[in-house]
């Protein structure tokens, strides 16, 4: 299966769904949350990302997104190259996570 998104229309709402590697439940620490939410954030002020709708599972994300400035499949690509080196480091960091080796 391709890992590249494809939008065909780029003035339509798309419903986007991703998953972590090997469906780890990494979502479940705030911490993490929070550095995903984060990066919406950045993505909504700074790239032109819009979204409508969305739902952060233990180890996966549900959107209902659009956007009227850079191309979908850029912003997705950036946001999750990002955000995964800032879930990664602070795993890495996180002296109290229990499950720091199977994680990683």
């Amino acid at each position: 299966m391709s890992r590249k998104y494809k939008f065909r229309n780029p003035e339509s709402v798309y419903f986007v769904s991703f998953a972590t590697v090997n469906w780890i439940d990494v979502f479940t620490r705030p911490l993490y949350k929070d550095i995903l939410v984060e990066s919406f954030n950045y993505c909504i002020e700074n790239k032109g990302l819009i979204i409508y709708a969305w739902v952060i599972m233990s180890n996966h994300v549900h959107l209902v997104i659009e956007t009227r400035q850079e191309p979908l499949e850029n912003i997705l690509r950036d946001l999750k190259k990002f955000t995964s080196k800032q879930i990664i480091s602070a795993i890495e960091e996180n002296p109290q996570e229990s499950r720091k080796g199977w994680m990683l």
